[in-house]
């Protein structure tokens, strides 16, 4: 039976089902974002990932309305940024008016970093990402909030984090860099084992990804009759996590949402699982402090 991977869906540890494809909307320009939702959602699509910080949620809400598709059909994810973990019930109110919506189906604290708004860099001396979680937790029971989860967690983040007598509710989701040069086994095994469901971000590599010009995925691609980013996405699936590749390029949407009946074979898989080249899309430079101890790995 062929796989319908667009039909796809992951439960969470909250019985709640998320579509396994999603459109991502990081580094999309405000003007293109509404013109990209529609067109993914008029295409098929049922799941659009979005964050306060990336500037976009109003919009990402233009984009829900213009589609025509149902609000309860689409699965919407977006996170509260750095400098807001003071502050989480202004953070969802202000991604939902953003947005236009009661309720987002999945809130992300985006980063382990309780940044101090009047300095970007430095984080605060009085809080930190387990008195944000504590926050959060209670935004399901005002039903503005559906799921919670974390994005950027390292695991040694995740034990701290489950391991503090505050933290009532695993989260339901991890959402982490997660491409061939990044592929992160160890991080996706402890969250699967703690019941945590990974979503991919940067699948393909982020923009002018390297990993086009890669000659093995560009074999196994013109093998299939598939592009390299729908390579890239059942390599992705087939291991298990959602992915979120981001375009705003309206042919580029449309064809990695052209997934079914199209699968790896094993041994593409192995030669795929070992690509021995290294980068991050996402560092943690630009933080206040580090989040990533090469424990991923």
């Amino acid at each position: 039976m062929a796989t319908q991977w667009t039909d796809k869906i992951f439960t969470l540890n909250t019985g709640a089902k998320m579509p396994a494809v999603g459109l991502g909307t990081w580094q999309s320009k405000p003007n293109e974002v509404r013109d990209a939702v529609k067109v993914a959602l008029q295409k098929g699509y049922r799941h659009i990932d979005t964050a306060l910080a990336y500037g976009n949620e109003h919009e990402v809400g233009q984009g829900i309305k213009d589609s025509g598709v149902p609000r309860e059909e689409i699965w919407v994810t977006t996170k509260l940024d750095n400098p807001w973990h003071k502050h989480v019930p202004e953070g969802i109110d202000s991604s939902l008016k953003s947005l236009q919506l009661e309720y987002v189906d999945l809130y992300l604290m985006h980063w382990p970093s309780s940044t101090d708004p009047d300095d970007l860099k430095k984080h605060y001396p009085d809080w930190d990402f387990i008195k944000t979680w504590a926050e959060i937790q209670k935004l399901p029971a005002t039903g503005k909030v559906k799921n919670i989860g974390v994005s950027n967690f390292a695991i040694r983040n995740l034990e701290k984090l489950l391991n503090d007598p505050s933290c009532k509710t695993v989260p339901a989701v991890n959402q982490i860099e997660l491409h061939p040069n990044n592929p992160s086994p160890k991080l996706v095994a402890y969250g699967r084992e703690k019941g945590i469901h990974s979503t991919a971000y940067s699948c393909l590599g982020s923009t002018n990804s390297p990993l086009y010009k890669n000659e093995k995925l560009k074999d196994i691609a013109q093998s299939q009759d598939l592009t390299v980013q729908q390579v890239l996405l059942l390599w992705g699936l087939q291991k298990d996590w959602s992915v979120i590749p981001k375009s705003v390029n309206k042919d580029r949407i449309e064809k990695n949402f052209e997934l079914n009946g199209k699968k790896l074979s094993d041994e593409e898989m192995k030669q795929i699982d070992s690509m021995p080249e290294r980068f991050k899309v996402c560092g943690d430079a630009w933080l206040p402090i580090k989040v990533f101890f090469g424990d991923d790995e």
